[in-house]
């Protein structure tokens, strides 16, 4: 009945349409034609300097990749924020040092906008800056780096961070952290970034700061925080280095991939839905996506794939690489469902840009949601990821013993 009264809206569309031709288009053979100019007539209002953000993006983003942050803004607000929707972010670029995290990141989380986040390692280190009050400062790319380098100052693109007293404070900090009782195990690195999350949220209280770190404020609302190439990272590089002296930590990715893969099925078989931002491209992005492929292909459970695709990037997609793959060349890897790719959006430029302006629109225009705390249920879901895979497989565990399920 709905899609029969939806046939017929459009129809009365076109037809309007067709009232409103001359009489020699009319009688021309266009049998398509009201159909594709069935789209909003792009008139916009003169913009006053009185609107809302939210209200410039719906009015004046009409084309080009405006209209594609404005769809997938919307998008954002109207679907993936549904009650039943699971959430994963996934980031990528130097986002931390150029206040992101502070900004967007943090705000989102808080909301309950996030539910699960997979991060560059870098991106999770620089955080930690900011719950120590170590200053990241405005610079310019036009800066001689030579002269930077001798006076102990590193530059990411136009930011600067003070070498001695940020970096490596930074680095005999977590050093300190690191040998503690408590990180003398094997984890995997949501376990490892909650705990960093702890030592963050503490620093931020004693410095008197509030909401800075994207770390601190993962750990207070349970958001597990992955990073898909733990040694690619200082944070990864510091437990390397007392690795040497004998600690006792060890990372391990399996527990990533089966944790992140239990959270889209525990999305989907709660009767939900999943979907995925995703802010730039490269190791982040494939490491969130491949939880449909392991789901499907390996552990060989039926699936269709992500729910909603959002992804900003600055990647082309005819150079083969996975930052600028489309969601419809996910599809054929199973990591998109087919049947939703009318709610997957790309749009084509800086996540500077188009962070601050979704993080804007979506925290306007829809209210925050219950915390979800995935990261309080992880053995939950993974057990139950585990006893669908030996129900769907004739498989024992190696010793050839039966799996202890209950």
């Amino acid at each position: 009945m709905a899609k029969r009264a939806a046939k017929t809206k459009r129809q009365s569309r076109y037809r309007e349409d067709l009232s409103e031709m001359p009489d020699w288009l009319r009688k021309k053979k266009c049998p398509n034609r009201a159909k594709y100019m069935s789209g909003t007539r792009i008139l916009p209002k003169g913009i006053t300097g009185k609107e809302k953000l939210p209200e410039i993006i719906d009015g004046a983003f009409l084309a080009y990749n405006s209209a594609r942050l404005k769809e997938g803004c919307q998008l954002f607000v109207n679907r993936m924020l549904n009650p039943e929707v699971t959430v994963g972010m996934s980031l990528s670029g130097a986002l931390t040092p150029a206040g992101l995290g502070c900004s967007c990141i943090v705000p989102l989380i808080k909301a309950g906008f996030v539910d699960w986040i997979v991060s560059t390692g870098a991106i999770l280190y620089h955080d930690m800056h900011f719950a120590l009050n170590y200053p990241v400062r405005v610079g310019s790319f036009k800066m001689d780096d030579t002269e930077l380098r001798e006076n102990d100052i590193v530059r990411v693109y136009d930011v600067l961070l003070g070498y001695s007293d940020c970096l490596m404070a930074t680095d005999e900090i977590l050093r300190s952290i690191l040998v503690r009782p408590e990180f003398q195990k094997e984890m995997g690195t949501a376990e490892l970034h909650y705990l960093l999350g702890r030592y963050c949220a503490e620093w931020e209280r004693k410095a008197g700061l509030k909401d800075v770190s994207v770390l601190a404020a993962a750990y207070r609302a349970g958001v597990p925080c992955y990073t898909s190439s733990p040694g690619d990272s200082t944070i990864g590089m510091n437990v390397a280095g007392v690795e040497l002296r004998g600690n006792r930590l060890r990372v391990n990715p399996s527990i990533d991939v089966n944790e992140t893969t239990a959270y889209v099925l525990a999305a989907k078989r709660a009767g939900g839905k999943s979907a995925v931002v995703l802010w730039g491209g490269g190791s982040p992005k494939n490491f969130m996506l491949q939880t449909e492929p392991q789901i499907q292909e390996v552990l060989r459970i039926k699936e269709y794939g992500q729910d909603y695709f959002l992804q900003v990037t600055d990647a082309r997609p005819d150079t083969g690489g996975l930052s600028g793959a489309t969601p419809s060349e996910a599809v054929s890897w199973g990591k998109v469902d087919p049947d939703r790719l009318p709610d997957a959006v790309v749009c084509y430029t800086d996540t500077t840009i188009a962070m601050p302006l979704l993080t804007h629109y979506a925290l306007a225009r829809h209210r925050p949601r219950r915390l979800r705390r995935l990261y309080d249920q992880r053995a939950k879901m993974v057990k139950a990821l585990t006893k669908e895979y030996f129900k769907h497989n004739e498989v024992r565990m190696l010793d050839g013993s039966e799996p202890v399920l209950d």
